[in-house]
């Protein structure tokens, strides 16, 4: 997944299982989404993943806890809208 995401992207928590390592609780809330400020290309010591994600909370976290969500499509709307307003009676 690490060469699919990228800075800017959209990736759903589907995992918020404790630290891999310390066994402590992780501030990830599963089914959240967050957004992707960086990806580091090193390999998460549990060995589940080769990059690490920064979506801004602490550090970085194993990507096997996220999966890319999909580029919202572009729609695109018109720029002037009619209002259309009674007419007067006399």
């Amino acid at each position: 997944m690490s060469n699919a995401v990228g800075p800017g992207d959209l990736v759903l928590c589907v995992n918020a299982a404790p630290n891999h390592l310390t066994g402590e609780p992780v501030p990830l809330v599963a089914g959240e989404t967050y957004t992707v400020g960086a990806v580091f290309d090193f390999a998460c010591p549990c060995g589940r993943s080769d990059a690490l994600l920064d979506i801004g909370i602490d550090f970085a976290w194993c990507q096997s806890r996220f999966r890319l969500l999909p580029k919202p499509k572009f729609r695109a709307e018109p720029t002037a809208r009619r209002i259309s307003a009674p007419k007067e009676t006399v």
